[in-house]
């Protein structure tokens, strides 16, 4: 027999403020067995005074509702139903709202046009206490996570730089020569050239154009 009706099905909230999307909701969970739909909420604060009376397992929150957002209902939710996994569904893929959601303590984070079968499967996934992302949306909080840590490593790299090596590189950026540099800092080029050779070491880049770019990007000078 299928564990999908052996076992006790999901306990479903859903918080949309338009009815036609709570009830298309409803309709493609409970088209297959292990789901039922507990309550239906136009905004977060309902959806929250619901949430405390059934005791959902899942609770599946539009991103954008009049009054209390999707994102600040989560956030309350998890203080006040902490068993309670929310699963945000959104039409925006923006990485800032992702890693909002992460941050109001999300488990999940699909799009409105996602598949039916889709819609289950996030809901499966989040019960078992698992992240799921829609592959659009998971491709940019990836990038997000990335450019984070790459932003990290720079400034961690900056660091390491004293402070005639920071001058010689903001030099390098305003695409002065090393004499041009030399005069203005009161050292001889060759002196300029040795700490570029030590910037470049130490940041493991080669190239002015890259050295410019990491002067740009870590705010050591400004466009």
């Amino acid at each position: 027999m299928n564990d999908a009706m052996t076992e006790a099905p999901i306990r479903v909230l859903v918080a949309d403020d338009h009815a036609v999307v709570r009830e298309g909701i409803r309709r493609v969970l409970e088209r297959e067995p292990g789901f039922e739909v507990v309550a239906e909420a136009p905004d977060g604060a309902t959806a929250r005074a619901l949430a405390a009376e059934h005791h959902p397992d899942v609770a599946v929150f539009d991103i954008s509702m009049p009054g209390e957002t999707g994102l600040q209902a989560a956030a309350r939710l998890r203080e006040a139903e902490p068993e309670c996994r929310v699963l945000i569904l959104s039409m925006y893929d923006d990485a800032e709202y992702v890693v909002e959601s992460v941050r109001a303590g999300a488990f999940g984070y699909i799009l409105k046009d996602t598949a039916a079968q889709e819609l289950r499967q996030a809901v499966r996934a989040v019960h078992r206490g698992e992240a799921y992302y829609s592959p659009p949306v998971a491709r940019k909080l990836s990038a997000a996570v990335r450019g984070d840590l790459e932003r990290d490593q720079q400034k961690s790299a900056a660091d390491l730089l004293t402070g005639r090596e920071r001058e010689v590189l903001a030099g390098i950026a305003q695409g002065r020569t090393n004499k041009e540099i030399g005069a203005a800092l009161g050292i001889s080029h060759r002196t300029v050239e040795t700490h570029r050779e030590s910037l470049m070491r130490k940041l493991r880049i080669r190239t002015v154009a890259g050295l410019t770019k990491f002067a740009l990007e870590t705010g050591l000078v400004r466009e």
